[in-house]
């Protein structure tokens, strides 16, 4: 058999810490599978970063992240810089998945691992903002910024209720802010926003139908915008975004564009792949085809949530 050489870039923290006991079987997955892998285990912020671009500069033919999103977007702005980037595979093993969700990568262990054993790839766009890269939501104002408040020992402990509890927290002390939005195709927008989202998929916190036309291979964002809105109005909008039926609301803009500039006179934090991404002002732009991730051939993979083999 001849072997690939890979690198495992892992989250031990991610989710409730399964890829710490699933490890010894991940390996051998692999390896029965003819891929050669070597691990490296992340100890802070940025360290998968540094991890993958090494592996990129040393050669590497795949590099598989395992974690949730927060390790997924650290492992693509360590590749997103080098001219050559090796395929990616993705073991989605964090909180809530959003960009494996969106892709149909099984959020079982060993059913990611047989697909990352077939290796078969299709190149995604991804978004940077300042410098800094994201391959699934960009977004700022007070709700986004829960996402990195949640403290990373209370994910592992209690998983996706974590958010919810911040988030009621966040929803007592929701404002809206002043901003403007400049967007390629799309025109000026400058008034009060609760938020603005740059979506790149379809699955977006959890929420499977936030951006239901976003796709990662049309080279195009999908932006969602709040207007002004009380709480009331806030749930409201809320439980449709369930449904996928907020579009049609006055108090949502929607439109899609390759290119766009946000600032504002207030304090807004970035918001990119559910990870502090720095402050506005910020421009964003999209990078059609950066990287080739692996993924189902036949398209039929699906998320499951929760269980383990």
């Amino acid at each position: 058999m001849s072997f690939i050489r890979a690198r495992f870039i892992y989250n031990p923290s991610s989710g409730r810490e399964e890829v710490k006991r699933r490890l010894p079987a991940i390996l051998q997955m692999l390896e029965r599978g003819g891929i050669e892998t070597s691990c490296y285990m992340t100890e802070g912020k940025d360290d998968a970063a540094r991890a993958a671009s090494e592996a990129v500069e040393r050669g590497f033919d795949l590099i598989i992240a395992g974690g949730g999103d927060g390790t997924l977007n650290e492992v693509v702005n360590g590749m997103a810089v080098h001219d050559r980037r090796p395929p990616l595979g993705i073991l989605p093993l964090g909180t809530t998945n959003d960009f494996a969700r969106a892709h149909g990568i099984p959020r079982r262990w060993d059913e990611a691992c047989e697909l990352i054993v077939r290796r078969h790839t299709r190149p995604i766009d991804i978004g940077v903002a300042n410098g800094r890269y994201f391959v699934n939501i960009a977004g700022g104002g007070s709700i986004t910024e829960l996402t990195y408040e949640v403290p990373s020992r209370l994910k592992t402990m209690i998983g996706q209720l974590a958010y919810y509890v911040k988030g009621v927290e966040k929803m007592v002390n929701l404002r809206p802010t002043r901003m403007r939005i400049k967007a390629d195709g799309a025109g000026e927008f400058h008034e009060e926003f609760m938020l603005f989202l740059i979506a790149n998929s379809s699955s977006v916190g959890g929420f499977e139908r936030l951006a239901p036309q976003a796709t990662t291979c049309d080279g195009l964002f999908d932006v969602l915008i709040l207007k002004k809105c009380n709480l009331a109005e806030f749930i409201r909008i809320a439980s449709m975004a369930l449904r996928g039926e907020h579009l049609s609301d006055g108090h949502v803009i929607h439109f899609q564009t390759d290119r766009l500039e946000v600032e504002s006179d207030d304090r807004v934090q970035l918001n990119l792949d559910g990870e502090f991404g720095g402050m506005l002002p910020c421009s964003f732009q999209v990078l059609p085809s950066h990287l080739n991730i692996i993924v189902d051939e036949k398209g039929s993979s699906t998320y499951r949530g929760g269980g383990t083999a």
